[in-house]
């Protein structure tokens, strides 16, 4: 199916030339002709996942329901956005690349949360900040100064840098506020006995913090160390399949992983420090009525 090639090789990453990469070759290899998949190789495909519902049938693991609803609701939701995205690259305009931004945020603050056995009273809003930025922020900053998109803003660049960012950082800031919420929750006599013999909130809530965003770290700290050695990521894997030489791919590869690292390290200690201020108010009093277990 030509179209959904188009729509594949459309996320491949070209140089601009004007990076600030210090290894950037002044010239990129021009991408062979992409491999158009058929909707018979999509169906070929499916089929896999149909077997693993025939698993969950024969094993009872009652998950064939869910298998099916993902596998329609992915194929659903990427055409859609496969075609959002084909339209917004044929109009560059800042607004509607920051509108498309913003409603990406928007849903990964969300997820965040979602993802998180106990949330707090406000706890959209200051995700939600932490996420422009961070992930905003470092997406920009990859546009811009690293890969040198001209303009700064064009969305072929920006908007698939920013997906990228906030699928990783979504999943460290989740783990850490789950975490530091339950050490409140869990073990709130601790943290109030701190306060009442006379500790500051930062005080009270510095190890609870430290536990936190290690854990927000450490998935990223694990994707580095295996990177190449146990697997290929998804980006360098699809930049190859889509003919980018692979050498240039592993370049590209490697921004993505220290923009994530960035950006997930300073997104977890962001929401981390307004959890703990929302959490333990200016009275240094832990206040249990703002903290909710789903």
């Amino acid at each position: 199916m030509a179209e959904l090639a188009t729509i594949l090789s459309s996320f491949a990453f070209p140089s601009f030339g004007s990076s600030l990469l210090p290894f950037a070759d002044a010239t990129v290899a021009t991408a062979p002709d992409v491999i158009a998949l058929s909707t018979l190789d999509l169906v070929g495909a499916a089929a896999l996942v149909l077997l693993a519902g025939a698993t969950s049938l024969a094993l009872r693991l009652k998950l064939e329901g869910q298998l099916a609803l993902g596998m329609v609701r992915a194929t659903v939701q990427l055409l859609l956005v496969g075609l959002a995205l084909r339209w917004i690259f044929a109009h560059v305009h800042w607004g509607l690349t920051f509108g498309a931004a913003a409603i990406m945020i928007v849903l990964a603050t969300r997820a965040a949360l979602q993802r998180s056995s106990h949330t707090l009273v406000g706890a959209f809003v200051g995700t939600f900040a932490t996420l422009v930025l961070t992930a905003g922020v470092f997406a920009i900053a990859g546009a811009a100064l690293f890969v040198g998109a001209e303009p700064w803003y064009h969305p072929r660049y920006l908007l698939p840098l920013l997906g990228m960012l906030l699928g990783n950082g979504l999943t460290g800031i989740s783990l850490c506020l789950d975490t530091l919420l339950a050490t409140f929750a869990e073990d709130r006599e601790r943290v109030e006995l701190e306060l009442a013999l006379g500790a500051t909130r930062w005080e009270a809530a510095r190890d609870p913090i430290r536990r936190a965003v290690r854990r927000g770290i450490v998935p990223i700290v694990n994707a580095m160390m295996v990177a190449g050695v146990v697997s290929l990521p998804g980006m360098m894997t699809g930049q190859i399949l889509s003919g980018t030489e692979p050498v240039e791919a592993v370049k590209y590869q490697l921004l993505i992983l220290f923009l994530i690292t960035g950006a997930t390290t300073l997104g977890c200690v962001g929401v981390a420090a307004f959890a703990a201020h929302r959490a333990i108010d200016e009275d240094h009093r832990l206040r249990r009525d703002r903290l909710i277990k789903r």
